[in-house]
C-alpha cells in the first residue's frame, strides 16, 4: 500500500508501508519536507529513531507520522502513532542514558498540545511515551490518566519501545481511529482550554493597570471602541478590519491582548485570538504569565505544573506565521472569528511572502502578500469576522515589510464587503498611507474614529499583577 501524503508532517505511512522500506527513502522524505540544511547530529537522530521505530511496530497495526506539526502551536513531535482507539506521542532522545524530568515533561506537554487544541484528538486517548533509547531504565509501567483522557507519559528505551506500546494499547478500548481523518484535522481549542486562559488573563485587563488617570482613560475609551465595533459586525453579519494606532508605549499590545480574552462566547468559544510575528515578544510575554501564575499557584500551595500553565497561555498568544501556515494547510476557515495583528505593518509584501512560500512551503508562484492571504483565509467565513490591527508608527520598516498600505490595499483588492475603520492619525506622514486610503475609500467604507488611536505613553507604568521583568516594557 502506498504511503498516505499529509502536510503536516515531514513523513506519513502506514505501518506496513513504513515496513517495507528502507531508511534511506524515509530519510530522505524528512530531510526535504523539513526545507533547511540538515546537520550530522540530526541526521543521526532521525536515522536512530527510525531503526527504533523499524524493531518496535513489527506487527503493530496503525499510521505512522514522523515530524507531526501541531496545528497553529508550533510544536513538532517526533513521532506520532494513530493505532486502534489511540494516539501515541513520542519523544525520541537517541543515545541519552537518563530518563530527564524535562524531556519527560516535554512528551507529557506535546500531548496536552494535540489534546487542547488539535480538534480529532479532543476525545480520544492519548498516551506519550519518553524514549531515552540508552536508558537502562525497567518494564515500562502505565499510570491511570488525568480527566482529559492523556496518560501521563510511558518512560522506555529503544529495547523496549514496542513494549510500552503495547501495555498503552492494553489499556485503552473503542473503535478505531481513522487515520487520514484526525491528520487534516483543524486546529480548535477546546472549551476548558479557553476558559482556562480567560482566569490566567483576569488579572492583567485594563482595568487593572496601575497607571495615570489620563492613560487609563485613554485605555477604556480604544478598547469601548474596538469592542464596540466587534459587536456591530457580529449583529450585522459583516466584516470589518480595525487599525488601532499610538504612541510608543501607549498600551496597544494590551488592548489587543485583552479582547483576545474578553471576546469568548461560551456557545462558541473559539472567536479570538492574539497574533504577532515578534517572536521574541510572544517568549517573554508568555513566559512573564507563566511565571505570575505559577507565583500565586505556589503561594496556596498548589503544585501544578509549569506547562499546565503554559498550556492556556498557547490559547489566546500565537505566532502569526502559524497562524498563517493552518490557512495553507486547511482548507476551512480559522476557529477564530476575531483575529488581533500585533505590529502589523511589519507583515510581508508580495515578493518576499512569494519568495518565502516556494522556497519553505513548495508552492511556487504564490500570488499574495501576508495581509491578502490573511484577509482571504478570515473571509472563509460565511457571516462575519474582525480583524484588528495594531499599528506602531515611527518605526524602520525592514525587507519585505509591507508597511500598513499593504494591509489596505489588501482591502482594496478583496472581493468581499469590509468595511474600515481607522484613527485620523493613519494619515499622518509616517505611516505613508494616504495613497492607500483614497483608493480604499473609492471602494468602499471607510470610517475615522480618533478613539482607535492612543495618545497618552504608558511608559512609567507597569501591569499591577504582573512580575516586574525589564521585558514587560513589551506591553506597548
Amino acid at each position: 500500500m502506498s504511503a498516505p501524503v499529509f502536510s503536516r508532517s515531514y513523513y506519513a505511512a502506514d505501518v506496513a508501508h513504513f515496513l517495507a522500506e528502507t531508511t534511506e527513502p524515509v530519510l530522505g522524505a524528512l530531510t526535504a519536507k523539513s526545507g533547511f540544511s540538515v546537520d550530522p547530529p540530526q541526521r543521526d537522530a532521525w536515522v536512530g529513531q527510525i531503526e527504533f521505530l523499524r524493531i518496535a511496530l513489527d506487527g503493530i497495526g496503525g499510521t505512522l507520522f514522523l515530524e507531526f506539526d501541531v496545528p497553529r502551536v508550533g510544536s513538532r513531535i517526533d513521532a506520532v502513532l494513530i493505532s486502534g482507539p489511540a494516539v501515541f506521542v513520542m519523544e525520541f532522545k537517541v543515545g541519552e542514558r537518563l530518563i530527564k524530568i524535562g524531556d519527560y515533561n516535554q512528551a507529557w506537554d506535546y500531548a496536552l498540545d494535540l489534546k487542547n487544541f488539535h480538534h480529532a484528538s479532543h476525545a480520544v486517548p492519548i498516551i506519550p511515551i519518553l524514549v531515552a533509547t540508552q536508558s537502562p531504565h525497567a518494564e515500562p509501567s502505565l499510570r491511570p490518566p488525568a480527566d482529559d483522557a492523556v496518560y501521563p507519559p510511558l518512560a522506555c528505551n529503544g529495547d523496549n519501545l514496542r513494549q510500552a506500546i503495547r501495555v498503552g494499547l492494553d489499556a485503552v478500548s473503542g473503535p478505531d481511529l481513522d487515520a487520514t481523518s484526525w491528520a487534516q484535522a483543524p486546529y480548535q481549542p477546546t472549551p476548558t482550554i479557553i476558559e482556562a486562559a480567560q482566569a490566567l488573563y483576569s488579572n492583567h485587563s485594563v482595568d487593572a493597570i496601575a497607571r495615570h488617570d489620563a492613560g487609563a482613560r485613554n485605555l477604556k475609551l480604544t478598547a469601548a471602541a474596538v469592542e464596540s465595533i466587534i459587536d456591530q459586525a457580529r449583529a450585522e453579519g459583516r466584516k470589518a478590519i480595525v487599525f488601532v494606532t499610538g504612541v510608543p508605549d501607549a498600551g496597544k499590545t494590551l488592548v489587543g491582548l485583552n479582547v483576545a480574552t474578553k471576546r469568548r462566547d461560551q456557545a462558541s468559544p473559539t472567536h479570538a485570538v492574539f497574533l504577532s510575528g515578534n517572536g521574541p515578544l510572544v517568549k517573554v510575554l508568555s513566559e512573564a504569565l507563566a511565571r505570575d501564575e505559577m507565583t500565586r499557584l505556589r503561594s496556596r500551595n498548589d503544585r501544578t505544573r509549569k506547562g499546565d500553565v503554559r498550556q492556556k497561555i498557547k490559547a489566546f498568544f500565537q505566532n502569526v506565521h502559524h497562524f498563517r501556515d493552518e490557512g495553507l494547510n486547511h482548507p476551512g476557515p480559522p476557529s477564530d472569528h476575531v483575529v488581533i495583528f500585533d505590529e502589523a505593518q511589519r507583515a510581508w509584501n508580495q515578493a518576499m511572502t512569494a519568495d518565502f512560500m516556494r522556497r519553505k512551503k513548495g508552492r511556487p508562484g504564490f500570488t499574495q502578500s501576508e495581509p491578502e492571504f490573511l484577509l482571504s483565509y478570515l473571509d472563509r467565513h460565511p457571516d462575519w469576522a474582525v480583524v484588528i490591527c495594531l499599528v506602531g508608527g515611527g518605526q524602520e520598516i525592514n525587507r519585505g515589510e509591507g508597511g500598513i498600505s499593504t494591509w489596505l490595499d489588501a482591502v482594496s483588492s478583496t472581493p468581499s464587503d469590509w468595511t474600515t475603520y481607522i484613527s485620523p492619525n493613519l494619515t499622518d506622514s509616517e505611516y505613508d498611507t494616504v495613497e492607500s486610503i483614497g483608493r480604499l475609500s473609492a471602494k468602499a467604507p471607510v470610517v475615522q474614529d480618533p478613539r482607535q488611536h492612543l495618545s497618552v505613553s504608558m511608559r512609567s507604568f507597569r501591569a499591577e499583577h504582573v512580575s516586574p521583568t525589564p521585558s514587560m516594557s513589551a506591553l506597548r
